[in-house]
């Protein structure tokens, strides 16, 4: 079972990138299912979440510019980042979890992680 992300890349303030964290090995469609990013230097942080029902949620700092989607169909969850800022360069990490959980914010309710991809937004 694992997680495998991707979409990562080197853009301009003001691009877009699509994320992509495909789930293998379970079907997951019924997981909570999460973003995080890490940024040179600082802890992780939540970015968006989307729990049972496809109820989602976003950090403050990435409402109206980010949009978590979800494919059960091809077990993957997506994450559309529009109008990117130099301070969205971050690692971003896809996570897990199998049950719903209220704490969708907290990198501690998932079991799950991919590997990562590296998002650079230049000025």
């Amino acid at each position: 079972v694992q997680l495998q992300a991707s979409g990562g890349g080197v853009v301009q303030a003001g691009d877009s990138l699509r994320l992509s964290c495909a789930a293998r090995g379970r079907t997951f469609s019924s997981y909570s299912m999460g973003w995080f990013r890490q940024a040179p230097g600082k802890e992780r942080e939540f970015v968006a979440a989307i729990i049972s029902g496809d109820m989602t949620y976003y950090v403050d700092t990435v409402k109206g510019r980010f949009t978590i989607s979800r494919d059960n169909a091809k077990n993957t969850v997506y994450l559309q980042m529009n109008s990117l800022k130099p301070e969205d360069t971050a690692v971003y990490y896809c996570a897990a979890a199998a049950s719903y959980t209220r704490k969708y914010y907290s990198g501690d309710e998932y079991e799950l992680w991919g590997q990562g991809t590296l998002v650079t937004v230049s000025s």
